[in-house]
């Protein structure tokens, strides 16, 4: 790989901007100045640095975030706080973009990557990648929603759901629940219990596939995937 590719594929600036970089010298390559924008390095062998700091090249990266409230799944905006504005630079610069979305109320499990092809897998209709949410509801949840969402329930759009699994966690004036859903329409457990005259008070979600919410994570903390669990993203299978 030339070292102005690898610089850029890193986000250390424009061609231009990694070109001027090299001229001035800081960066090495095993401890030997490179200027030369066509030097052919290999990230698995050579030692990069820059100032004196090493450059650690990987192609993809794969972050786990908490997301809080008050936050847009967006890589950018002109107006609100998105995502990607709660990393810390050393991962902005591989430009994540969040898997899907997450309303701007909803807290949880939001996957961030560069990794396009992971990300169409998981987001596919086609493979029916299941989402579990937790959520706490303003009435009493009962065994005739649990059935209805089973039986897929009627959009104010007019869609029918695919089916959802429901699991009554407590019931009462509030109720707290667990729902299953292999889909992602706009606000879709909202408008799910707003069919069956609900209205969800607290949404949060805790997992996507074989995807956990690490439960160490604060709101706003995010951290990398572990290798199994990339491994196990990408061995999703459709339901």
């Amino acid at each position: 790989m030339r070292i102005d590719k690898m610089l850029a594929n890193l986000g250390y600036g424009s061609r231009k901007e990694v070109k001027d970089l090299l001229k001035s010298g800081g960066v090495k390559v095993n401890d030997t100045v490179v200027k030369n924008g066509k030097e052919q390095v290999n990230p698995d062998t050579d030692t990069v640095t820059l100032h004196g700091e090493v450059i650690e090249y990987k192609e993809y990266i794969y972050l786990m975030m908490n997301k809080p409230q008050g936050v847009i799944s967006a890589t950018e905006d002109h107006y609100e706080e998105t995502v990607v504005d709660l990393l810390e630079l050393e991962d902005a610069v591989f430009s994540p973009f969040p898997v899907g979305r997450l309303d701007k109320d909803t807290e949880g499990l939001l996957l961030l990557t560069n990794d396009g092809q992971l990300a169409h897998q998981l987001l596919s209709p086609k493979k029916h990648v299941p989402k579990t949410y937790f959520a706490v509801i303003d009435r009493e949840v009962t065994e005739d929603d649990v059935l209805a969402f089973h039986e897929g329930v009627t959009l104010d759009d007019g869609y029918v759901t695919k089916p959802g699994k429901l699991k009554i966690l407590k019931s009462g004036i509030r109720s707290d629940i667990e729902l299953t859903i292999t889909e992602g329409k706009f606000h879709q457990v909202k408008r799910m219990f707003e069919a069956v005259g609900k209205k969800v008070v607290y949404l949060q979600r805790i997992s996507m596939g074989p995807l956990k919410l690490d439960e160490n994570l604060e709101l706003g903390e995010y951290r990398e995937l572990t290798e199994e669990e990339i491994t196990m993203l990408r061995e999703t299978k459709p339901k």
